[in-house]
């Protein structure tokens, strides 16, 4: 099983941000394998991602280690975007390794995971339906190069439409609250060249979707 790394952090540091990149370790490996996130046809190898360890503000307040699985070339810009979003005190709900990749029932109710690699295809807009089919291309999590935040604060909208009934609430973007993508946090991610999914033409929107190439 996947447990968060445990950064050691001095008594005077507890309010600091800090941030560590490392090569994936073998149970890392062997959890994305075993549990089909990633596999010999993906676009890209183990050997290229690398796993970013970060602080962040949770939704208590309190300040958390959370870990994401990056390609090896975001991880230093997304370092850079972790430090200014711990400085706005963005709320983030749940990003440990073990909340994404971990047996299910290790991971938390509430579908609010922050979570970046997945191999698997870009999902379809809720305009095509309500069943999560692929669209034959690689999602930007392929990669490692793509970041969900707060999915449910910031829902996958098309046609006015979201496939989880938590984020109805927060389908109106013009009531802004806790954990919702603001232009402070689209800046920081701009900050080192990706783009946001809200800013996507048309009626499909993908608030929590930052991603390098801005697809």
């Amino acid at each position: 099983m996947i447990r968060a790394a445990v950064i050691p952090l001095v008594a005077v540091a507890v309010a600091s941000f800090h941030s560590v990149i490392r090569p994936l370790s073998a149970p890392v490996r062997t959890e994305l394998k075993s549990r089909g996130f990633w596999h010999q046809s993906c676009p890209v190898t183990l050997a290229q991602l690398r796993v970013l360890t970060v602080t962040y503000r949770g939704f208590d307040d309190r300040v958390h280690t959370g870990q994401l699985v990056v390609n090896e070339d975001a991880a230093a810009p997304l370092a850079h975007v972790f430090r200014r979003l711990y400085e706005l005190r963005f709320p983030i709900r749940h990003m440990r390794l073990a909340d994404t990749y971990g047996p299910v029932r290790s991971r938390p109710a509430d579908p609010d995971v922050s979570a970046s690699f997945e191999c698997r295809q870009a999902v379809a807009s809720p305009c095509s339906g309500s069943a999560r089919r692929g669209t034959g291309s690689w999602s930007e999590h392929a990669y490692g190069r793509a970041i969900d935040l707060n999915p449910v604060e910031n829902p996958y909208v098309g046609c006015g439409m979201s496939r989880d009934p938590g984020s109805r609430p927060y389908l109106d973007r013009s009531r802004v609250r806790r954990g919702m993508v603001t232009p402070a946090v689209v800046a920081a991610f701009r900050s080192v060249g990706w783009g946001w999914g809200g800013d996507w033409s048309g009626s499909t929107k993908d608030y929590m979707h930052f991603s390098a190439s801005g697809h």
